[in-house]
């Protein structure tokens, strides 16, 4: 008896240590704009609010030095305010921040490449190609920004 006493609790034990924990699905999206030089990347954090963030290889434009971009912006990303990645949270405006993440390899590891007029979405925020650049939207709040080689746009209506 005490023999299938131990192996009842163990197998309790053992079950309860490898049973799944309930967690809010992540997901990620990387793409790089048929140019090659702007990747980008949606996703959605634990909580399953949306963001995107993107960053050109190549650029013109000279990013602001702004400390207005909260490391939290980009949830589920390690990132930094102030830097040349263009950002948006779901209910955020957008902003420049550092997003420690690697758009551009090569080979298997490159991302894929979209055409002009593609465009992916996680949750209300959804990223278009065109020749004009990148173009990522939030549709709940109206918040956008737009960035290619030779400039950037941010966008964040009043409410």
């Amino acid at each position: 008896m005490h023999k299938i006493a131990t192996l009842t609790v163990a197998a309790a034990v053992t079950a309860g240590v490898l049973a799944p924990t309930a967690q809010a699905a992540h997901s990620k999206i990387q793409f790089l704009a048929p140019s090659g030089n702007i990747g980008c990347q949606l996703g959605t954090a634990p909580d399953g609010s949306a963001f995107a963030w993107c960053k050109a290889d190549e650029h013109r434009w000279i990013a602001p030095q702004s400390h207005t971009c909260p490391r939290a912006n980009v949830p589920g990303a390690i990132g930094e305010p102030g830097g040349e990645n263009l950002q948006l949270a779901e209910g955020q405006a957008p902003c420049f921040g550092f997003v420690m993440s690697q758009l551009f390899f090569s080979g298997q590891y490159a991302p894929p490449t979209l055409h002009y007029g593609d465009r992916r979405s996680v949750g209300s925020i959804t990223c278009t190609v065109d020749p004009a650049g990148v173009t990522c939207a939030d549709s709940k709040t109206g918040n956008a920004f737009q960035m290619s080689r030779d400039a950037y746009t941010l966008t964040a209506p009043a409410a």
